[in-house]
């Protein structure tokens, strides 16, 4: 299994909890609640570690939520490389309303960069960067961090000799359109990102294809990996991929942590026309994630992972 290394400019400490009616005026008294470490890498890297592999987590901590942050991950048996920063690391809260069964997200804001903190980031990130390995990418960027970020990060890492998984939103996802340039190895979206990025609609699988494959071919990303929810995710590459399937994890940080992880099933193909070839187990004994799950090719370069 390559060596991977997780980023998070971001992270949140996520503080869950349950309060029996949710309502204006009124104290709610919540029960106890859950601390986690949170934030796109992190949950990458703690994906990792309960499947049974290893990644480190490059996280940018601040202030006394930052310690607590830390320990958190220790606790997991994750491995951490902080990166300080000043200020206090952002909160995150969840309640969920046991009437109605919604839940409640308040995310509070976390410190802003300086154009110090994001070069000496990249010089941390590369220097930790395992060669020949992967460096992930995840999460939403802080306020202060240039746009082009991930591109930046993508130099540095492929000149450390390794690769980089990207998974982000919004305007920094937006301008890798402008930079034109194939340093992603890997860039993993979601259906609205799919969509705001594009946009238009896409509204079937042939349409998410095609724009993945476009992806590549302006050289945004050599590979693309799209989450379509319940239908599993869609993968194209530059060529038509041989395919093993990965895991059938549906989660959106769950499909960047399976991508790497080493328990392929051994697949056999099926169909005879391209558009019909799929790839499935042919016993469930044989699937070392002891679950069943398939890929399908649905379109010149593209593969389907599914259940």
């Amino acid at each position: 299994m390559s060596e991977i290394l997780t980023v998070t400019l971001n992270p949140a400490l996520d503080m869950s909890s349950t309060v029996d009616h949710i309502r204006p005026g009124d104290k709610l008294r919540c029960a106890l609640p859950d601390l986690d470490p949170g934030g796109g890498g992190t949950n990458v890297a703690r994906a990792i570690r309960r499947l049974g592999g290893k990644a480190r987590a490059f996280v940018a901590l601040a202030g006394y939520r930052g310690q607590q942050f830390a320990g958190l991950l220790a606790d997991e048996g994750v491995e951490a490389v902080p990166f300080h920063i000043e200020g206090e690391t952002r909160l995150s809260l969840a309640v969920i309303d046991e009437g109605s069964g919604e839940q409640y997200r308040f995310v509070m804001p976390g410190p802003r960069w300086t154009p110090n903190d994001a070069g000496r980031a990249l010089d941390a990130i590369a220097d930790n960067a395992p060669r020949g390995g992967l460096v992930v990418l995840s999460g939403s960027q802080p306020p202060g961090v240039p746009l082009h970020f991930p591109t930046q990060l993508a130099a540095a890492v492929e000149e450390a000799g390794a690769k980089l998984v990207l998974d982000t939103s919004g305007a920094p996802l937006r301008a890798l359109l402008g930079v034109g340039s194939a340093r992603q190895h890997v860039l993993r979206l979601d259906g609205a990102e799919s969509e705001d990025l594009a946009g238009r609609p896409l509204p079937d699988i042939e349409d998410v294809a095609g724009f993945a494959q476009s992806l590549i071919r302006r050289g945004v990303a050599e590979v693309v990996v799209l989450a379509l929810g319940a239908k599993g995710s869609l993968l194209a590459a530059g060529t038509p991929p041989r395919l093993r399937c990965r895991s059938a994890a549906r989660s959106a940080r769950g499909t960047v942590s399976s991508a790497p992880s080493p328990w392929p099933c051994r697949a056999r193909p099926t169909g005879k026309r391209p558009w019909q070839r799929g790839w499935r187990r042919p016993r469930r004994r044989s699937c070392r994630m002891r679950r069943p799950c398939a890929c399908l090719t649905t379109w010149p370069g593209c593969a389907i992972w599914s259940r």
